[in-house]
């Protein structure tokens, strides 16, 4: 329930607060005086995009806040879900600045406009003259059906169905995809696939190749020279060696006459032998350096394969290449597994179908045994609102699964006897159309648990004797609802439990909307008034006392 509503730099409120009682409410006012700004102003907290042409003063915040008293709607869960601070009194704001930025928050927690949507729905069921128009649509109408035979927990079990046999559909489709691309590149995959297996590629294999290869090629140069380091070390009659050896015995000599002496020939001993450790590495690497042709055209046909096959696959390394053959292996072997897997795909969508028509079925059946009952309820009320012809009628007919389900849904009406119903789109005036929304959110309001239904000029076209019926209604509906409606008709006016009047105020520079709760004198004058026109007459005003008596 709505407990309070405060509008601050918002169209042409400059700030006005409302406090709404848990019964009926009536808002009148002039036309243009801004009633419906404070419903533009409500669809902000209800999570409808704000523009920057909303703001009054732009040099300060638009400012919304309403307070919920929500102990009774069982919504912990929806605010859990959302990770949100739950308090029987929820704060719901929103601010938008003069550019167009808008935050909203709820019990002061930053959040979403589709949080605040969820919300929303769960608080507020506002009518407006656009959702007169939607009566005409399919899938409004489907959900009033759907209202009308509770079938919430069924729309939940054929969501997930639905939203399950999807999934499995769209995994059996790119699946068979998949195998129709796959088998228009098979050949060419295996035939990489066994080109690169052949080759039996290994990790370093290129570099070792290479270093090879240039050994090979030089091979005459590096005996030479490794036979002249010999020569100079061990082979010539002047080799290093002798040179170290005559050195370390001149040294030998005298290394008993000074400790520096003996650690001078300690070291030429280590040169010594170093350098015999180092001439026999010569030695063996002499001996092995073949110039070997046959070896040499080895390494350069099986480099010369590596690099055609890397600039084949546009790589530039040996691991490069061996990633691209794991890659090929697997596409060899998915698509050898691919139909196995396609098969199975298509008995999980299959399985997932036959649930989710099962499911569509079980919604189907509620839906069709409210028809008549739906029917009947309006033809019943709207006898009660002036239109004893009135007909509805329920065309059903079954479609493929959708969303929604396997219902298409077209309600026909007629106002007139002996007229045969047709769409509600062609069939229905605007005081009829008035009176038929009004009859269907008569019924709803029975079905939901909705805190506060909002009326914007729901009795439009209509007047006198089933004005006051619809007044009835709505009293009615305030027993077990918080009812606030915008009204133009004395008849409703008169049975408000709170009445509130809107009136734009000229006193400063720029015209102000306010908004004042009427006491039973001035009720009376404005209920005299809606009758009779400004300055109302003694007969206006006993007929808006009798209005106001009226049981």
């Amino acid at each position: 329930m709505l407990k309070s509503l405060s509008i601050e730099n918002y169209a042409l409120i400059k700030q006005l607060q409302i406090r709404p009682v848990g019964s009926l409410n009536i808002i009148t006012g002039e036309t243009g005086a801004g009633k419906s700004i404070m419903l533009g102003a409500l669809g902000l907290l209800l999570g409808k995009r704000a523009e920057s042409s909303v703001v009054f003063d732009e040099r300060k915040k638009c400012i919304i806040e309403a307070i919920f008293d929500i102990k009774a709607y069982a919504l912990q869960d929806l605010f859990e879900a959302h990770d949100l601070d739950y308090d029987e009194e929820c704060i719901v704001r929103r601010e938008v600045n003069a550019n167009g930025k808008s935050r909203a928050f709820i019990n002061d927690s930053p959040t979403t406009l589709e949080v605040l949507k969820a919300l929303g729905v769960r608080l507020m069921d506002v009518h407006s003259q656009h959702e007169t128009l939607a009566l005409g649509n399919s899938t409004y109408q489907l959900q009033v059906i759907d209202i009308v035979a509770n079938n919430e927990p069924l729309k939940q079990a054929y969501k997930q169905a639905y939203n399950l046999y999807k999934e499995k559909q769209k995994i059996h489709r790119e699946l068979v995809e998949e195998g129709n691309q796959m088998s228009k590149e098979a050949d060419y995959y295996q035939f990489l696939f066994e080109e690169l297996d052949k080759a039996a590629l290994s990790p370093n294999e290129q570099d070792e190749l290479e270093q090879e290869l240039s050994r090979l090629e030089h091979a005459e140069e590096i005996k030479t020279k490794l036979n002249e380091a010999l020569m100079l070390t061990d082979q010539s009659e002047f080799n290093t060696l002798s040179l170290i050896q005559e050195l370390k015995g001149s040294l030998s000599s005298i290394s008993a006459y000074g400790k520096a002496y003996e650690q001078l020939r300690e070291r030429i001993e280590s040169l010594q032998i170093e350098l015999k450790d180092i001439v026999s590495e010569l030695e063996n690497e002499e001996a092995r350096v073949e110039v070997d042709p046959q070896r040499m055209q080895e390494c350069q046909e099986r480099l010369s394969l590596i690099y055609k096959l890397q600039q084949k696959h546009q790589v530039g390394s040996i691991e490069e290449l061996l990633d691209i053959y794991e890659e090929l292996g697997q596409k060899v072997m998915r698509l050898g597994n691919l139909d196995e897997a396609i098969e199975e795909a298509a008995k999980a969508e299959s399985r997932a179908l036959a649930a989710a028509q099962q499911q569509a079925k079980a919604l189907s059946d509620s839906r069709k045994a409210v028809f008549v009952q739906l029917e009947q309820s309006v033809k019943e009320l709207l006898s009660d609102l002036g239109m004893p012809s009135a007909t509805l009628q329920v065309k059903h007919e079954e479609i493929a699964l959708s969303p929604s389900g396997s219902d298409l849904i077209d309600i026909l009406f007629s106002a007139n006897k002996g007229i045969s119903p047709s769409p509600l789109k062609q069939a229905a005036s605007g005081g009829e159309f008035s009176r038929l929304m009004f009859a269907i959110k008569y019924i709803l309001a029975d079905k939901t648990a909705l805190p506060t239904i909002v009326f914007d000029e729901i009795d439009t076209g209509i007047s006198g004797e089933i004005a006051i019926k619809m007044a009835q209604m709505m009293e009615r509906m305030a027993q077990n609802h918080q009812v606030i409606t915008i009204t133009h008709l004395p008849q409703i006016a008169a049975k408000g439990a709170a009445h509130y009047f809107v009136y734009k105020d000229e006193s400063e520079t720029t015209t102000n909307s306010q908004i004042k709760l009427l006491n039973e004198a001035d009720r009376l004058k404005e209920i005299a008034e809606m009758i009779g026109g400004k300055g109302a007459s003694a007969k206006a005003l006993d007929s808006a006392r009798e209005l106001m008596n009226m049981g």
